[in-house]
């Protein structure tokens, strides 16, 4: 038997290429508001864990939105004769570099943290001349963590707003980001006036709580990126549930009245399907034009399934169920 095959040569359709672009102009905007606001936390940090914490969060943040922007410009190069797929792994190879980067700062600063109160380290917040008085330099480092963890709630809840739309992973996980920064920033004011109220160990423990967050984000992000490289079964870009498409595709191809039964096998490539869809068919007539008729209509379903390969066969094997947790 023969076997059929069709590709997309665009990856948005027309509707969501504005949302693309205020997606790209977002993350330039977030890149240039982390550097003000790590410049700000960086020139107020002392010798306290919690805004040495707070600060690395902060440059954390830089991650997400350069991996998004390094990875959009890969992911919409054609196909070649290196690439004969494109590289729309890109977008999963920047998702798992930028989350590997945030399991390990988390680690470092959790460890870091841990020993200091451990050994008992105490966090002096001295004082510093300001138009002509001593200002405890407290209140500054406040004014700089509100600056550092205000502004990104709101971007995060733009951002969603885009992911969702978009189907992008790194997109959605950078939006979960700044939205939960507020978190980081509560700690770490709350390590800030333990200090000055006399409570040594509330630095430590603000920034232990800061540094959990962190690990928890990027093993998160590590597990789903891991699990997209290694072709798992698409999920939907929160990670929530399966995406449905596959079940859908099933449907579509055994509505036709020449095929006896189907099976589509998904991965993910980026921010878009490939792979491969089983079919039995009643009889062989005109097969080729038949399979050429699934190919378009299964790709007519949803933008994100970019390229399928429509194979005939006599007998399907359809894999085990997954285990819980897998």
């Amino acid at each position: 038997m023969s076997g059929g095959g069709a590709s997309r040569t665009f990856e948005l359709p027309e509707q969501l290429q504005p949302v693309m672009k205020q997606a790209k102009r977002l993350e330039w905007l977030t890149l240039v508001y982390m550097l003000s606001a790590v410049i700000f936390v960086g020139l107020t940090l002392g010798q306290s864990q919690a805004m040495k914490a707070a600060w690395i969060d902060d440059l954390l943040g830089f991650l997400p939105p350069a991996a998004f922007l390094i990875a959009s410009r890969f992911r919409e190069r054609t196909a070649n004769g290196k690439f004969p797929w494109g590289q729309h792994r890109a977008v999963s190879i920047a998702y798992l570099a930028a989350a590997v980067a945030l399991l390990f700062m988390g680690l470092y600063v959790f460890l870091d943290s841990a020993i200091k109160l451990v050994y008992l380290e105490h966090a002096p917040i001295g004082v510093i001349p300001l138009f002509g008085h001593e200002v405890w330099l407290g209140w500054i480092m406040l004014v700089a963590l509100a600056w550092s963890g205000v502004p990104p709630v709101f971007l995060g809840i733009r951002k969603r707003k885009l992911a969702d739309q978009l189907h992008d992973k790194v997109l959605y996980a950078d939006a979960e980001m700044n939205r939960a920064d507020w978190m980081t920033v509560a700690a770490a004011m709350l390590g800030v006036i333990g200090i000055g109220l006399g409570l040594w160990w509330a630095d430590s423990v603000a920034a232990l709580f800061i540094a959990q967050d962190i690990i928890r984000d990027g093993w998160r992000n590590v597990r789903a990126a891991t699990h997209d490289l290694m072709d798992a079964r698409p999920r939907r870009h929160d990670n929530s549930e399966y995406h449905p498409i596959a079940e859908e595709m099933e449907r579509e191809a055994e509505s036709l009245p020449w095929v006896r039964e189907a099976v589509v096998r998904l991965r993910e490539e980026g921010h878009v399907f490939a792979g491969e869809v089983q079919v039995i068919p009643e009889d062989e007539t005109e097969l080729v034009e038949r399979l050429d008729e699934v190919a378009d209509r299964l790709l007519g379903l949803d933008w994100k399934v970019h390229d399928l390969v429509i194979v005939p066969v006599t007998e399907i094997d359809v894999p085990e169920p997954s285990e819980a947790g897998d």
